[in-house]
């Protein structure tokens, strides 16, 4: 017998042994082949998709995001915020035996603020950099979608209709006429009109000498409804770094070439909102599978990566990806990014494999086989063309990647409503059966991936 062969041979028999030592109780096997929630089929499962099917939680997972999303809140690169979260997942990953790293890079200023109003959860956006820094308070006049002020308003706070191209000239009127400053709410899209707006950065033609913040459609209808006495202050972040929590746990059979798999997500938050399901789900979803996967036995690596700053420009990815030298290239078989995994939105039926060519790959193809095992064949649709996410920094450098997410049945660009506003809460945007599918469906085609050369 070949040394190779004997190699591979003694490998079987590893597995073998990984797979009775994490042996499954009746009970819990038996659960394992069970049709899978909302599947068409009934599951026809191997004996790897058994081991991730029978440990994987979703409400596991949501312990997690409760932390991420409730307790935490709005993750914004470069901020405590953000770093709190980095900590907490790093944490985590390090408990369950990861090898943990902690990866910074700089991030642009932010220019963000905090706003009171009695009665109300303490709220966040975007303000404006040509705006003053400063703190306000004072009562609301709504003078609605205008560009210029006629009444008295002196010492007031203004509130506009967002005049898309015209935020110079509002944020001007309401400094002309006296006012403390200018509240200047987003306008919803001509293209998604069923998107509700959230926070934005008014980035004006020239300085104004008062604050002009830019408030999602959600801060315009809670002050319309009554929240009409403000308080806000405005901070100016500067010399920020994010950083990325990148974990490893080494194969348990020979892997000489140091291959492995990335499951991964994007833990920051747009200003404003707490980024349940964008892309808190993601993130949870990946420490929930670094539980299951940590002492299963595969023949290539497995890496837990989280990126800090996606919602700037997939920075975190990118300086990653673009860090790695040709054999680090090498090593990756392929990255599994998930990114809004969960969404209670009814008409997102459907899972989403998005690839940046729409062309099938190591994981695209993975994922639709793992559908096939599960069951979930009339809920899966893909590859298709789409980039948007970090599976883009990867994809780049020739690496098999995709993004995995649950949108609207006709097209991928069909997002929730509540998407990147501050109403992307556990309570209004998260489902735990499509986190639970999400689970099942990247945690079978990561493991099957895994376990092989």
């Amino acid at each position: 017998m070949s040394e190779v062969k004997r190699r591979d041979l003694l490998a079987g028999v590893a597995a073998f042994t990984g797979f009775a030592t994490v042996g499954l109780l009746p009970g819990t096997a038996a659960a394992a082949t069970r049709q899978r929630p909302g599947a068409a089929l009934p599951p026809t499962l191997a004996a790897g998709d058994k081991a991730v099917v029978a440990r994987v939680d979703a409400r596991r997972a949501l312990r997690h995001l409760r932390v991420l999303s409730d307790e935490i809140g709005w993750r914004i690169a470069g901020t405590r915020s953000e770093h709190r979260a980095a900590r907490y997942i790093a944490g985590y990953l390090r408990d369950l035996g990861y090898k943990v790293e902690l990866q910074p890079f700089p991030v642009a200023d932010k220019y963000l603020a905090e706003i009171r109003a009695k009665g109300e959860r303490l709220w966040q956006c975007s303000a404006s950099p040509q705006g003053a820094v400063d703190s306000v308070h004072g009562t609301v006049v709504d003078v609605g979608r205008v560009t210029e002020v006629t009444g008295d308003v002196r010492g007031k706070l203004v509130l506009f209709d967002r005049v898309t191209g015209m935020e110079t000239e509002q944020a001007k009127a309401a400094a002309d006429a006296g006012a403390k400053a200018a509240l200047i709410i987003a306008a919803r899209s001509e293209t998604y009109p069923e998107r509700k707006p959230g926070s934005f950065t008014p980035n004006l033609d020239e300085p104004v000498a008062i604050p002009v913040l830019g408030l999602a459609e959600y801060h315009g209808e809670r002050i319309r409804a009554g929240a009409r006495r403000l308080s806000f202050e405005v901070t100016h972040y500067s010399g920020l770094t994010s950083y990325n929590v990148l974990a490893e746990r080494k194969a348990t059979l020979p892997n000489p070439t140091g291959k492995a798999i990335v499951i991964s997500a994007h833990y920051d938050s747009v200003p404003g909102s707490p980024g349940a399901n964008d892309d808190g789900s993601g993130t949870v979803l990946c420490m929930e599978l670094a539980r299951v996967l940590r002492r299963l036995p595969t023949q290539q690596a497995i890496r837990i990566c989280l990126w800090g700053s996606e919602e700037y420009g997939l920075i975190g990815a990118r300086h990653y990806v673009q860090g790695l030298d040709e054999a680090g290239v090498e090593q990756i078989t392929g990255c599994f990014q998930s990114d809004m995994v969960a969404t209670s939105h009814p008409p997102a039926e459907t899972y989403w494999l998005l690839s940046v060519d729409g062309a099938d790959n190591t994981t695209t193809a993975a994922v639709n086989a793992a559908a096939r095992r599960l069951g979930y064949v009339d809920q899966v649709q893909g590859p298709v063309a789409r980039g948007s996410s970090d599976h883009e920094a990867f994809y780049e450098r020739g690496i098999a990647a995709a993004n995995f997410s649950w949108r609207g049945n006709e097209a991928p660009s069909q997002l929730e409503p509540l998407y990147h506003t501050p109403e992307d809460t556990i309570a209004q945007n998260i489902s735990l059966q499509r986190l639970q599918v999400s689970l099942e469906l990247i945690g079978c085609a990561a493991y099957e991936t895994a376990r092989h050369k």
